[in-house]
């Protein structure tokens, strides 16, 4: 499949119907700035929307009844430690208003075999020694695609995109992309730009090197100071 140019969908973004979800073809389809999300009954649909939704990592927003959670909650934030897990938790656990998943079994097999590639890498935050929320996504050049996230514990999720935000923001990372207007990542810091200044700061963004390969290393502790 050769992706249209996403300069000019939609506004709604959908680029294409159809393929598969190769790693040469999700790949590519990142490098555009294109993602896939389909229902189960429904072909493989492409995606650019129109604005994007991107966090920049020092842009994280802290209230103070949140920056008390991390200062008291005793949480260990880990990185590429159990992917499959928390990529099979993102697609079983409920969320509000929401009904079924999109994260089919061949969607969570398809990234698992990019997290094995080394590109996509999960986030889990763990209460005495439990994991009780977290995310996954793509890295390529200075550039992360989130995926999708869950909590098990209030704040959990929250926890894992904080942490995320820390460490890439120390790795030099441009922007974490979030895709969709979303209010509850807006109150968080994330911000609405035109796709058009998305894939020109994405072009610039894979310029710069990766981080491919595991994660394992990267750790993340709030304590009392946080």
């Amino acid at each position: 499949m050769i992706f249209p140019n996403p300069r000019y969908a939609s506004t709604e973004g959908l680029l294409a119907y159809g393929g598969d979800l190769s790693p040469d073809r999700l790949l590519t389809a990142y490098r555009k700035g294109i993602f896939p999300w389909f229902n189960s009954d429904d072909p493989i649909l492409w995606w650019s929307p129109d604005p994007r939704l991107l966090l920049y990592p020092d842009q994280f927003k802290m209230q103070k009844s949140f920056r008390r959670v991390l200062r008291n909650g005793g949480f260990v934030v880990k990185f590429d430690h159990t992917f499959e897990e928390v990529i099979r938790l993102c697609g079983a656990v409920p969320r509000n208003g929401q009904k079924g998943t999109w994260l089919t079994k061949e969607m969570q097999e398809a990234y698992i075999i990019l997290h094995e590639m080394g590109f996509a890498h999960s986030v889990e935050v763990y209460l005495q020694e439990e994991l009780v929320g977290g995310l996954y996504g793509i890295a390529m050049g200075k550039a992360f695609f989130g995926e999708s996230m869950f909590s098990l514990k209030d704040n959990a999720s929250k926890i894992a995109f904080k942490a995320l935000s820390d460490v890439l923001g120390l790795r030099g990372y441009d922007f974490i992309d979030c895709q969709v207007s979303n209010e509850h990542l807006l109150r968080l810091g994330a911000t609405l730009v035109p796709r058009g200044s998305f894939l020109n700061a994405l072009d610039e963004s894979l310029t710069k090197s990766s981080d491919l390969g595991s994660w394992q290393y990267f750790e993340w502790r709030y304590s009392d100071e946080t």
